[in-house]
């Protein structure tokens, strides 16, 4: 009895492949010393392809599904194998089972900055990075390019072939998008889309294709930003009104505590002066000093004048003495003038007789 089972259990009853990771392209089946026993059953999941491989050359393929495996379904390895009129016992083949489903977890990014020629600023280093998914069009293809006999292939054997398409095919898709760089944040989408027609264009020769590929950033030299940031900040200084706006909101920010109404104050006063001296036209003269007072005086019955204000003490004002000016009812002595009271403080008193 024991003897059955052991040369039951070098046959091969069931061929099948459960997937228990979330990055393997290509898993080839443990058959080791085992045979397949003829009138097996091959079992091919959604999302998979199985591949037979006699001998180190590709035979036959199947899509998902469930099969009994005979000469009938094998025509390429029944012919390998000899089997002109079919054949029923069992055989050695190794069988790879392929990913065909979306593998999603791809990054790209770019090492170096990709120069591109703007129709705005001439030529302008970027920076991007995003994300890319990754599927299987053609499970034979795959194996001979890029799998060969590696017994599980996984994406990160992929990954750096695919990264360096990228980044070679990144320059000339944005040189060719003919978007300006200041509008390629609301193109991100299209361009997109239009690398991943050019990617899948070129891997299909090893079997696969690109059927998502976004952009997460597009980002521009620090320096370029900074100069970006300025042109913004002219833009909004040239409205002299909301530059004032713009001055008293810095001021109520960066004011604190029992400060607040002191720095939005001084930064009112601030942009309104600002304002005030950039609204003068250029060239035109200040405005006139307002007119002078002037004063008359009575000394000994005789009228002088007229004088300014501190022109009186040379006249010889004293408290007694008379004066005028324009809307005065008439001559008062000096000493019931209010307007008068810090010269007459100042002015010596008359000498005595010698």
């Amino acid at each position: 009895m024991a003897l059955f089972d052991k040369i039951r259990g070098e046959f091969i009853d069931i061929v099948e492949w459960l997937d228990d990771s979330r990055d393997t392209i290509v898993w080839r089946f443990p058959r080791y010393d085992n045979e397949i026993k003829m009138g097996a059953r091959l079992v091919v999941r959604e999302s998979q392809a199985a591949v037979f491989v006699n001998e180190g050359q590709i035979a036959d393929a199947f899509p998902p599904g469930t099969y009994t495996l005979e000469t009938q379904n094998l025509p390429i390895l029944s012919t390998l194998k000899g089997w002109k009129y079919g054949f029923h016992s069992p055989f050695k083949a190794e069988v790879y089972f392929v990913g065909t489903r979306q593998f999603t977890d791809f990054k790209w990014g770019t090492q170096n900055p990709v120069m591109v020629r703007d129709p705005e600023f001439g030529p302008v280093r970027l920076r991007a990075f995003g994300a890319y998914s990754v599927q299987v069009i053609d499970a034979r293809l795959l194996i001979q390019e890029l799998a060969g006999t590696d017994p599980q292939f996984r994406t990160e054997e992929v990954e750096g072939y695919l990264r360096q398409m990228i980044v070679g095919r990144l320059a000339g898709a944005l040189g060719t998008a003919n978007v300006p760089v200041l509008d390629m944040a609301a193109n991100q989408h299209a361009m997109g889309q239009q690398l991943a027609e050019v990617l899948s264009a070129d891997l299909a020769k090893v079997g696969l294709t690109v059927p998502n590929f976004s952009f997460e950033n597009i980002s521009l030299p620090p320096e370029v930003e900074q100069a970006l940031d300025k042109r913004t900040s002219m833009g909004i200084v040239g409205d002299l009104n909301a530059y004032t706006r713009f001055q008293a909101a810095n001021a109520l920010e960066n004011a604190g505590g029992a400060g607040e109404g002191m720095g939005l104050g001084m930064g009112i006063a601030a942009g309104q002066q600002m304002a005030a001296a950039l609204s003068q036209p250029t060239g035109q003269a200040p405005p006139p000093l307002p007119p002078q007072e002037q004063w008359f005086l009575g000394v000994g019955g005789e009228r002088r004048g007229p004088f300014d204000r501190q022109g009186l003490s040379a006249a010889g004002l004293t408290p007694d003495a008379l004066v005028w000016k324009a809307g005065m009812a008439q001559w008062t002595p000096a000493r019931d003038v209010p307007e008068l009271a810090a010269l007459l403080n100042s002015t010596p008193p008359p000498l005595p007789p010698a």
